[in-house]
């Protein structure tokens, strides 16, 4: 469990606002979120009255990071940037999650540090934290202003001869009665570009190592247009898959060796390699992890 439940004992009624932030401290901000969000508990039962007086046994529910000593490869006083692992969710996606990079960063840099932007469970490598609040908002913005560059690893399946630009509209699917994608290539989708340049062939397995460059941020933005030119990524069991294949893995059901079987590697071969950016200064940080290598690691029956 990634919550506990602090208990306080009030033998006379005040504002339940005034108790949080007079005898607990919080923010006025802060202390209306813990309301919204149902984390606080009176005599229990669930707050909803923001105006109510309150006394007796007050509880607040409260997040407790946790730790994996994944220590920053770089950081500033405002900033920490992580190689993140494959299968490590960015946030927490509810009580249960007993682990993610929240509560890493949270752990060594306090409550008000946050994750600055969003990388797929799955997805490995470069993730920029921040420290406090200011430094969380500035790097957004930059993220929505496009202002941030970023470049992928991935191995995808077949050869990539020459660099291709993937100009394709990408749209949010609503509609799972054939196949359970996220996204989809559909002319009334958001305008999305990616541009792939091949590395490496590897003659024996017929798969390419390639940099992605997206120009545009869309969710799973390189996994749907490397799909679409009939490149789809290495170990990726959504896009490139049939229905029963993404079923199961969206069940849990889907076991390595099915996996890696049907797809070619445990977990998707993608890679966040480096990010530029500014905040007070201009950084360009790259991963420390040798992806290359981790296509032997992920399917023991490749022989390069």
């Amino acid at each position: 469990m990634s919550y506990k439940i602090k208990q306080y004992h009030l033998s006379r009624k005040i504002k339940a606002f005034k108790f949080l932030i007079d005898e607990l401290g919080y923010s006025m901000k802060e202390a209306q979120r813990l309301i919204d969000r149902k984390k606080v508990i009176v005599n229990g039962k669930i707050l909803v009255k923001k105006s109510a007086s309150i006394n007796g046994i007050v509880g607040i529910i409260v997040f407790t990071p946790k730790s994996r000593n994944l220590l920053p490869i770089f950081q500033t006083p405002d900033i920490a940037i992580f190689d993140k692992p494959s299968g490590v969710l960015v946030h927490p996606t509810g009580k249960d999650t007993s682990y993610s990079m929240t509560h890493e960063v949270k752990y060594l840099f306090g409550d008000a540090a946050n994750i600055a932007h969003r990388i797929d469970k799955e997805t490995s490598g470069i993730l920029v934290t921040a420290k406090n609040p200011a430094a969380q908002r500035a790097i957004k913005i930059s993220f929505e202003n496009r202002e941030v560059k970023k470049g992928y690893l991935a191995f995808v399946k077949g050869r990539v001869m020459n660099d291709l630009i993937i100009d394709e509209p990408i749209k949010k699917n609503m509609d799972f009665t054939e196949i359970k994608l996220k996204v989809k290539i559909h002319k009334n989708g958001k305008p999305s570009k990616t541009i792939v340049k091949p590395i490496r062939y590897y003659h024996k397995l017929d798969i390419t190592l390639v940099e992605a460059l997206p120009l545009t941020g869309r969710q799973h933005q390189i996994r749907i247009h490397l799909f679409h030119v009939k490149h789809p990524l290495v170990g990726d069991p959504l896009y490139g898959t049939n229905l029963k294949i993404a079923s199961d893995y969206l069940d849990g059901k889907l076991s390595d060796k099915e996996r890696i079987k049907h797809t070619g590697a445990k977990r998707l071969m993608l890679h966040a390699n480096w990010i530029n950016f500014n905040y007070k200064n201009e950084y360009m940080i790259y991963s420390k992890d040798n992806f290359s290598d981790l296509i032997k690691k992920n399917n023991p029956d490749y022989s390069i």
